[in-house]
């Protein structure tokens, strides 16, 4: 049996993306030619179709993304967001302050009376 490889998805000659226009059955030999519509997880390495699978398994819980992986936070986030990025899934340059404090409050980085402080309530 031959070994299963990872179609490119840019052509080689002028960089512009590759169109899906052959398949063919491994059983019996049929094949069909046309445009078919590609897909966009398939480029994807098969260590970022797992942390995706892991991801998608635990609800979008980035804590069991980390322990997964058995890196820190920042790290799992970072390798998340590379997946994304390679998805073409843009991720806003910089998350709202809210969104940064309290994912420091999750991560125990501060306290609650810190986050109310912050948020401009009373401690």
């Amino acid at each position: 049996m031959t070994a299963t490889r990872t179609a490119p998805r840019q052509c080689p000659v002028c960089g512009d993306q590759l169109l899906l226009t052959r398949l063919s059955c491994g059983n019996c030999s049929t094949e069909l030619s046309g445009r078919f519509e590609s897909c966009e997880f398939c480029a994807l390495t098969a260590e970022d179709r797992s942390m995706l699978k892991v991801f998608l398994a635990s609800r979008g819980n980035m804590k069991d993304l980390e322990r997964h992986l058995g890196v820190s936070y920042p790290t799992a986030r970072a390798r998340f967001d590379g997946l994304l990025q390679k998805l073409g899934i843009d991720r806003p340059s910089a998350p709202a302050p809210n969104v940064e404090m309290l994912e420091s409050l999750a991560r125990g980085e501060i306290d609650v009376d810190e986050a109310l402080k912050r948020l401009g309530g009373a401690s």
